[in-house]
């Protein structure tokens, strides 16, 4: 059985070698391509381009489609798998994403021709549920503010919540969405002995063991808006329309602070702009934009109540270098028997 690997900045070919050397005996033979910008910097601009749709109109690797029309098994990161692409693997049988979204994936032309897909959403989980909790701290306890103020000499003193900071065990914080990360994100607050409540379509079938059920309640949206202190997105969307916008911000607390550390397309960010702007809640964390990078005439940058990072959440070494043997894995005990992937995207058509 052949596997072609596609790797790119975040997940390199040398991080995919890694991954295989503990489960070469499930292949004949692995070739190794690579995608994309060899800079992290543009390369996040193809990442925006993915993920707004766009995954057709990405150069792909030389020799991609030569490599591909042999392999039984694919594994990308960012790489665009195309209904052209497909068209050259007559052979393929699985496409491996090392991913949690699989914009650049067409999941519907994998299924006509019977591929299944699977796809990794928890392998950043982690280093996003740590850099959630990290930015709500640094809002709430002007962390980051602090420090740009002693940078430029000053010891400031007064801040947009001053008279207002209260300890995270005393409130009560809002997760929407419980997927990977927000579930990550709930267990790791558990230790901080806050509320949380949880807005999802679902209460998982099998709860976590260091979760504190005690301190969670399932609850709609809107209850969640109008109880919390806190409200943090760890939601998709498929239909790239906001779920957070003027209507939202209103219901929140005009001493809540709002977190995204998920996706820009589910913020309409002009709402939270004026939210902000007016006062309407306290505070904001963001980590991704519309556009990235940042402008300089971007509105946000006129703020004070809100704290500012540049896509770093999933960022970690971890995150990149665990994902290739994560994926193996998932393949592995499907090859032999042992249980169903984790993340198989079109399960439902098998």
């Amino acid at each position: 059985m052949k596997c072609l690997a596609v790797g790119d900045i975040f997940i390199t070919p040398d991080m995919m070698r890694t991954g295989f050397e503990k489960y070469e005996t499930l292949f004949d033979e692995v070739e190794y391509l690579f995608f994309g910008k060899k800079n992290r910097k543009t390369m996040r601009d193809t990442v925006k381009l993915i993920e707004t749709g766009g995954r057709e109109q990405c150069e792909l690797p030389k020799g991609y489609l030569e490599a591909i029309a042999d392999a039984e098994v694919l594994m990308v990161h960012l790489c665009p798998v195309t209904e052209e692409v497909l068209n050259h693997a007559k052979k393929l049988k699985y496409i491996l994403c090392n991913r949690g979204g699989f914009e650049n994936v067409d999941v519907d032309a994998a299924t006509e021709r019977k591929i299944k897909v699977l796809t990794n959403p928890a392998h950043n989980a982690n280093a996003v549920a740590e850099f959630t909790i990290g930015v709500m701290f640094s809002e709430l306890r002007n962390i980051s503010r602090s420090h740009l103020a002693l940078k430029s000499g000053e010891w400031r003193e007064k801040y947009p919540n001053s008279g207002r900071i209260i300890e995270l065990k005393d409130l009560t914080v809002g997760i929407v969405g419980f997927g990977n990360v927000g579930e990550l994100v709930c267990e790791k607050l558990s230790g901080f002995g806050c509320k949380i409540l949880v807005s999802n379509l679902f209460e998982p079938e099998h709860k976590n063991p260091r979760i504190n059920w005690d301190k969670v309640r399932f609850v709609e949206l809107d209850e969640l808006l109008t109880s919390s202190d806190i409200v943090t997105l760890h939601a998709r969307s498929t239909s790239k329309k906001p779920i957070f916008a003027k209507r939202e911000f209103e219901m929140m607390k005009p001493t809540a602070y709002f977190i995204n550390t998920s996706r820009s397309y589910m913020v309409d960010y002009g709402a939270l702009y004026s939210a902000l702007n007016k006062q309407l809640i306290e505070g904001a964390a963001i980590d991704v934009f519309e556009v990235e990078p940042l402008g300089n005439d971007h509105p946000f940058l006129k703020l004070d109540n809100i704290t500012l990072t540049n896509h770093r959440g999933g960022d970690t070494l971890n995150s990149y270098a665990d994902s290739p043997k994560m994926m193996l894995y998932e393949l592995k005990c499907y090859l032999t028997g042992e249980r169903e992937p984790k993340f198989w995207v079109n399960k439902g058509a098998f």
